[in-house]
């Protein structure tokens, strides 16, 4: 159980630290014609709104599978 509740927390503290990272500092591979300053490595709206997905599906499915 501990090693489950690592595992799970570790992976949280990884998201989060990325995030944090990403949010504090520009992605080197934004130079160009076209770089925005600001501009950080993972679009964040994408990642929420694939979550959202993700979550709606998740739901559908446990709804799908208890009605049996």
């Amino acid at each position: 159980m501990r090693l489950l509740l690592g595992m799970i927390l570790g992976a949280a503290m990884l998201i989060a630290g990325v995030y944090i990272y990403d949010s504090m500092s520009t992605s080197t591979v934004a130079n160009g014609q076209g770089a925005q300053p600001g501009r950080t490595i993972v679009n964040w709206d994408v990642a929420a709104t694939d979550w959202e997905a993700l979550k709606v599906s998740a739901q559908r499915n446990w709804v799908k599978i208890s009605e049996k």
